[in-house]
């Protein structure tokens, strides 16, 4: 099997690494990669670039691939699927349309709305006027939110109504700005994939990431600063619970729309008091969450996105998971997530750019946000630079060993928080009720 990935993350790093290990695969192609992903697979450029349908399907045609796998959500709302399932291309990941889950908060209540799946109250407002007026309906805490794509840093969440305003006020300046002004969950937040096939959604493990840039939750939202699995305190059946309140019922939804979702339902929960409630969806990988839970993963990932794309995951055997735990610690570049400063030299990197020392045992680094300079020397070339993936039998070894792998690391100017998992290893997170 040849294996096309969209993408140049971290998630994408790792979707790279785990499609590598599997048997069936004879080669990996990523678009456009990174310097990390090259150690891996070979990399290309895309004519127009990953959000052209065009360009993506005459690179797919040009190398003959029969699984082309979509990693952020850009391509997706630009309609790539479309283009590629037209010509008769595998693709893993959902159509333009089946994408609005993810790039319109609004039609994303709409579904769920009529699938009857749980989720908090919303008004869709497009004038500030109604934004002030749901903003007095719903109190504080204020959770406010761009309709469109905002690759995961269009929501605010504060007690300040006028830093739910200025945060409105701006969304709504955009082209057909609209915002979604919603209830506040109280409890805490999982992240749980379900890979779907139009038909039929089987779960991964779930994950939680940490969105804010300081520790103990403080400073602005970012694209993720780290995250973990498994999740010690959350309710065993889960994942079961959320396929049959929440996936299953959005995919016959869209089913029935004519619009049939193939790829990951990226369901965002806060599990509340009233039980888990719908926080967003998004309709690809998360980033951070997807290194921690391939990481676990021990089921072929190549095939199991192929049987998706194909219609048969109906027939696949259950996941098999290793007994292990992971941690992954984002490392940022200086002033992220505002103008991250940019082009610095990383050192700390083996000659495979992947691996570092981790004292006990090694960790592995997915490159983000990283290039080659005219030297051959890999620099930061973004926000968050790498992440870094610990494993271990426990989540307290996993993120001894993260944490000793990101301590071998340097990079002027960069932080990374310092908190990933510590509370869930303390026992001091909790599901209400």
């Amino acid at each position: 099997m040849k294996v096309l990935v969209l993408g140049s993350g971290a998630r994408e790093h790792a979707l790279v690494r785990s499609l590598s290990a599997d048997p069936a695969v004879d080669a990996v192609i990523a678009a456009p990669g990174n310097p990390g992903i090259a150690a891996l697979a070979l990399c290309r450029d895309i004519e127009g670039g990953p959000t052209s349908p065009k360009g993506v399907v005459a690179l797919a045609t040009e190398l003959g691939v029969d699984l082309v796998v979509v990693g952020p959500e850009a391509p997706l709302v630009a309609g790539v699927t479309d283009a590629l399932v037209a010509e008769g291309i595998a693709c893993f990941g959902p159509t333009a349309e089946a994408a609005r889950l993810e790039g319109s908060k609004s039609f994303a209540k709409d579904v769920m709305s009529a699938a009857e799946v749980p989720t908090g109250l919303a008004h869709v407002c497009s004038t500030l006027a109604e934004v002030e007026d749901a903003l007095d309906a719903f109190g504080a805490p204020h959770v406010v939110k761009e309709d469109g794509l905002a690759a995961g840093k269009g929501v605010v969440v504060t007690s300040e109504r006028q830093v739910a305003l200025d945060h409105a006020a701006a969304c709504l300046a955009k082209p057909d700005g609209r915002v979604v002004i919603e209830e506040f969950l109280d409890g805490p937040e999982v992240s749980l994939f379900c890979l779907c096939d139009g038909t039929t959604a089987v779960p991964l493990v779930p994950a939680q990431d940490f969105k804010r840039v300081g520790d103990d939750d403080a400073g602005p939202n970012t694209g993720g600063m780290g995250a973990y699995s498994p999740l010690p305190w959350a309710p065993v059946d889960l994942a079961a619970d959320v396929v049959a309140r929440v996936a299953q019922p959005t995919l016959d939804e869209m089913r029935r729309r004519g619009t049939p979702f193939v790829g990951v339902l990226f369901v965002g929960l806060a599990l509340t008091s009233r039980g888990p409630r719908v926080i967003e969806f998004n309709a690809r990988f998360g980033d951070p969450e997807t290194q921690v839970v391939l990481a676990r993963l021990e089921t072929p990932l190549a095939q199991l996105l192929l049987a998706a794309a194909t219609g048969r995951l109906v027939d696949v055997d259950p996941l098999r998971w290793r007994d292990n735990a992971a941690v992954t610690v984002v490392v940022a570049a200086e002033n992220y997530p505002a103008a991250p400063r940019t082009g610095d030299p990383i050192d700390g990197l083996t000659d495979e750019g992947d691996t570092v020392d981790a004292g006990e045992g090694t960790a592995y680094v997915l490159h983000a946000g990283t290039a080659l300079d005219d030297e051959g020397v890999v620099v930061s070339a973004g926000g968050r630079v790498l992440s870094v993936v610990g494993t271990g039998p426990t989540l307290e070894q996993a993120r001894h060993r993260a944490y000793a792998a990101v301590g071998r690391i340097e990079l002027a100017g960069s932080h990374h928080r310092t908190d990933i998992a510590r509370r869930a290893i303390d026992g001091e997170v909790t599901v209400p009720g």
